[in-house]
């Protein structure tokens, strides 16, 4: 469960047509989140594993869209993927942590997509070849 402390957004819009949830809290700008990097880095088990370097890299997940958001509680809500993947319940800490730290989390996912020789492209198939 998300500490006692953690900020709550006011407002959570799911923004389908741009693919992105906008977060709003108190005297801030919203912050809009792509619905592709709340998928890689959703905080279920599926994705992150049970411990420290068992997360697992989400590939071709650059069309997935967000088909509910549900309140869990008063501390998280749980977003449905069209994909079917629906375990991650993200804690009001963990949002804030994915609104705030967006530039830098997305920039490591393309790094590691990059190093790993995969696509964001469910279509795409990356082939590396050795001179």
């Amino acid at each position: 469960m998300a500490a006692d402390n953690a900020p709550r957004p006011e407002g959570l819009k799911l923004r389908r047509g741009s693919r992105v949830l906008e977060v709003s809290y108190p005297g801030e700008t919203p912050f809009a989140l792509p619905f592709e990097y709340l998928r890689v880095y959703s905080p279920s088990a599926e994705v992150r594993g049970h411990g420290p370097g068992q997360d697992t890299l989400q590939t071709g997940k650059k069309h997935v869209l967000v088909e509910t958001v549900k309140p869990v509680g008063h501390y998280a809500v749980q977003l449905v993927f069209d994909d079917g993947h629906d375990s991650g319940i993200y804690a009001w800490d963990y949002l804030r942590a994915l609104c705030v730290h967006h530039e830098a989390w997305w920039q490591d996912y393309l790094d590691r997509l990059a190093a790993a020789g995969a696509s964001r492209d469910p279509d795409t198939q990356v082939l590396h070849f050795e001179p």
